[in-house]
């Protein structure tokens, strides 16, 4: 390796130590939008359905209603917005996991988002809990250096 090679090396921090500055360094509303994920990380996980017919339409709908919210944000205004790649990918995303979350729910009791049982809304809630003060406990560590 030559010497601009190693200089170059040694300013990129590797995959886990970005990874970790990233969540070291998130804003609340971040860690809402984290929670929203781990809520249904929760529920995809509990309530499963390998039917492609339900991922394919949620895909579809991603396609469309992402486009849609592209188009309305960055490009409908007479002033062009431009967006982060996170916020892109999540005009996509999260229809995605809105229009799968409606139906992997549908038929199992669920009032709006919550779980038909306490535990699992208890469980959910944990999970979402412990994203947080892991974000939080890394951040008062310093490793967003």
């Amino acid at each position: 390796m030559d010497a601009s090679a190693a200089a170059a090396s040694e300013r990129r921090p590797g995959f886990g130590r970005a990874l970790l500055r990233y969540f070291a360094n998130l804003r609340p509303s971040q860690h809402v939008l984290w929670c929203y994920l781990v809520w249904y990380l929760f529920v995809l996980v509990r309530y499963f359905d390998a039917n492609p017919a339900l991922w394919f339409s949620s895909l579809g709908i991603s396609a469309i209603v992402g486009a849609a919210l592209y188009v309305s944000t960055a490009r409908a205004g007479h002033t062009r917005v431009r967006l982060e790649r996170w916020q892109l990918a999540r005009f996509f995303l999260m229809p995605f996991c809105v229009s799968s979350f409606a139906a992997l729910i549908k038929g199992h009791g669920f009032i709006l988002v919550f779980h038909p049982s306490w535990r699992d809304n208890v469980l959910a809630a944990s999970a979402c809990t412990l994203f947080v003060v892991t974000t939080t406990t890394v951040r008062r560590l310093h490793i967003s250096d």
